[in-house]
């Protein structure tokens, strides 16, 4: 039986930055993928998000990212994942689906249908896009239209001659607006006001992170910080501006109907299409055997040095490290946490050698 030092679930940016720097320290290791082909999450966005459109690209270790372009970036980014793997030959095995990891004595057994790898670390990097999230509502499964998630959104064309409900406060129901808004009718629904900026403060971006990094020590899901950070209009979205149609933004409506939607106050609007851009949550659902849930719901990470987006070793297993995962959960945050990753992976290891040496000696 082979046992790896690490296995990595996940070959988005923070499981190839865990795979590099994994490597580099000369730790034997394999990065399991759920995807056909390189690319992440990115392959799986819509045709019309640009390069131009995306809010920002951290670049990988030792490979620069792709700069804006009108190029479709479900394209580009993919093609530049699948370079960097082949540039640093890093050990990625796809398609493997993984369904449970689980511990066996000191090792950790990571399970894909009738396939299993054991491994004395875990680095988890699965992100959040397999696990969108849709609120309960009343009448919801009565609807006769169409009801939409953002990672199911088939591009602006599709939407031409419907009535579109857009729900969710956060950058993708803006950009959403921004395209669909020119073309066609189109509504907007969210739980509290957004918070509009002009330019994005690094200071208050930075009071974000660490916002989620205090839920995360607390054991407590991770949540959105777009509320603190604020929302941006674009140049893609200033038509659509021009017409309204952020301004014209509804409180929640109270339940869904076979044709549309009605707020408490008795209000209702026919719609066609019901667009879900209400966000996503990790996908963490086969770390459940190893009990890493706090009481409050979330997996609590602890830090490792002063920059919070290293906090990526699982409070309750010390064999597990989470990447992608609260205050790193973006591709910047994805870099640095998979370097802490590697480098607790290291520590951890070097401390059970010196323990099995004491315990020799």
């Amino acid at each position: 039986m082979h046992v790896y030092d690490a296995v990595v679930i996940g070959a988005g940016q923070a499981g190839l930055s865990a795979s590099y720097h994994l490597g580099r320290l000369g730790l034997d290791h394999v990065v399991l993928d759920a995807n056909p082909r390189p690319g992440g999450a990115w392959q799986h966005r819509w045709d019309s998000l640009t390069m131009n459109d995306v809010h920002g690209v951290a670049d990988l270790p030792d490979a620069p990212a792709p700069g804006g372009s009108a190029d479709r970036a479900n394209a580009v980014l993919a093609d530049w994942f699948a370079r960097y793997e082949a540039d640093h030959r890093l050990p990625v095995v796809r398609p493997v689906r993984v369904d449970r990891v689980t511990s066996e004595g000191d090792l950790l057994v990571v399970h894909a249908g009738a396939r299993q790898w054991t491994t004395r670390t875990l680095v988890n990097a699965t992100g959040t896009w397999t696990q969108p999230f849709v609120p309960s509502y009343p009448g919801a499964g009565e609807f006769r239209g169409e009801q939409l998630h953002t990672a199911d959104y088939p591009g602006p064309e599709h939407f031409d001659g419907k009535r579109v409900l857009v729900v969710g406060g956060g950058a993708s129901a803006v950009q959403f607006i921004g395209e669909l808004a020119p073309r066609t009718d189109v509504l907007w629904a969210t739980r509290r006001p957004p918070v509009w900026r002009e330019h994005f403060d690094e200071n208050v971006g930075r009071h974000a992170i660490e916002m989620v990094q205090e839920r995360v020590r607390q054991g407590l899901p991770p949540a959105s910080v777009v509320s603190v950070t604020g929302l941006a209009l674009r140049p893609q979205e200033q038509e659509a501006a021009r017409l309204g149609a952020y301004e014209r933004r509804l409180p929640m409506f109270e339940r869904i109907e076979p044709d549309g939607v009605r707020w408490a106050d008795g209000r209702f609007e026919r719609v066609d299409v019901i667009l879900w851009a209400t966000g996503f949550r990790p996908a963490v659902a086969h770390l459940a055997p190893l009990h890493l849930r706090s009481p409050h719901g979330g997996i609590a990470l602890l830090q490792s040095g002063s920059d919070v987006q290293t906090a990526t070793t699982a409070e309750r297993d010390p064999r597990v490290q989470l990447v992608g995962y609260g205050p790193s959960a973006s591709t910047i945050g994805g870099n640095r946490a998979g370097r802490a990753a590697a480098l607790a992976v290291r520590r951890f290891l070097d401390a059970q050698l010196r323990a099995g040496d004491r315990a020799l000696a």
